[in-house]
């Protein structure tokens, strides 16, 4: 055997991708750009608001239009939770995504129970959101 082939060979799987709207909430305008700019590469089209109020009124305006809501869990005015509360009240089956960098304000598991689908830890990372995304989309 050659020192080539003994060494280990990394698997690279590629990211996950797709083409669904989904609404992207954070109330710091930078993290929404850039999220929206990292959503964007992998193929989705983006809505994104930097006020839990306005990102309501988008979704209450067109609620079959989205089939995703990305939302921070701190904002003022409305926090996130409130925010996926309101949402599904309009539309139950509606995927939601939590982002926090505050653990102690909402658990995975408190997310779960009250119907929120999925949970991420901020920074956000591109691989474990495009992956979240396309999990979420995928079980409706």
């Amino acid at each position: 055997q050659t020192r080539a082939e003994t060494k280990k060979t990394r698997v690279i799987s590629p990211v996950e991708m797709g083409t669904e709207q989904i609404l992207f909430v954070d109330d710091e305008e930078q993290i929404a750009r850039m999220s929206q700019q990292i959503l964007e590469g992998l193929g989705y089209h983006v809505t994104a608001r930097t006020s839990s109020v306005e990102a309501l009124e988008t979704f209450r305006a067109a609620p079959d239009k989205f089939d995703l809501v990305i939302t921070d869990t701190t904002m003022p005015n409305m926090t996130g939770v409130e925010l996926a509360k309101k949402l599904m009240e309009i539309r139950s089956d509606i995927p939601i995504i939590i982002c926090t960098g505050f653990s102690e304000k909402i658990s995975e598991d408190k997310a779960k129970a009250m119907g929120i689908r999925g949970f991420l830890m901020k920074p956000i990372v591109r691989d474990q959101i495009a992956g979240k995304i396309r999990k979420l989309l995928d079980e409706r």
